[in-house]
């Protein structure tokens, strides 16, 4: 049986967070500083999506190199998630298919959710669940306390 609750917060994010620190694990293993490179088999949405999230998740340390294929799956979920819905705006929820026909060359039609449904749901399950493991969820991101910003100051002075 595998454990139990919510899945734990990574190590950078709960440090972000403030959390206490006799719950935060200083023993976790870390990578080496490496530079983390984009995959080249990501479309060009899925490139664009990387582009936009990536420098900020790897400025807070939450984005390493050995995160890389797990972030690749969010950005490709992100890009999937955008033409599924763009399928569906287009073609509308629901589709008509011909079944057969009758005796008299009548098709039968059958009008059924649109594929793309699937594709829309499943895929946003994947941003959800990917997307909090970065802290990229609306709870989560709730959650962070940032230091103040680099030169001093408070955050009011933005």
């Amino acid at each position: 049986m595998g454990r139990r609750g919510p899945r734990p917060a990574p190590t950078a994010l709960k440090v972000l967070k403030g959390t206490r620190p006799d719950r935060v694990n200083l023993r976790e293993p870390v990578p080496a500083p490496q530079r983390v490179i984009m995959p080249r088999y990501l479309s060009a949405d899925a490139r664009a999506v990387w582009k936009r999230l990536a420098p900020d998740l790897l400025a807070k340390g939450v984005l390493t190199s050995w995160d890389v294929d797990e972030f690749a799956v969010l950005c490709d979920a992100v890009a999937r998630h955008r033409r599924a819905a763009a399928r569906l705006d287009a073609e509308g929820e629901v589709v008509s298919l011909v079944v057969g026909e009758t005796k008299s060359g009548t098709p039968i039609m059958r009008v059924q959710k649109s594929p793309w449904q699937l594709v829309w749901r499943e895929t946003a399950a994947v941003v959800t669940s990917v997307g909090a493991r970065f802290g990229l969820s609306p709870s989560d991101r709730s959650q962070l306390k940032m230091g103040p910003p680099p030169g001093g100051g408070d955050s009011s002075d933005r």
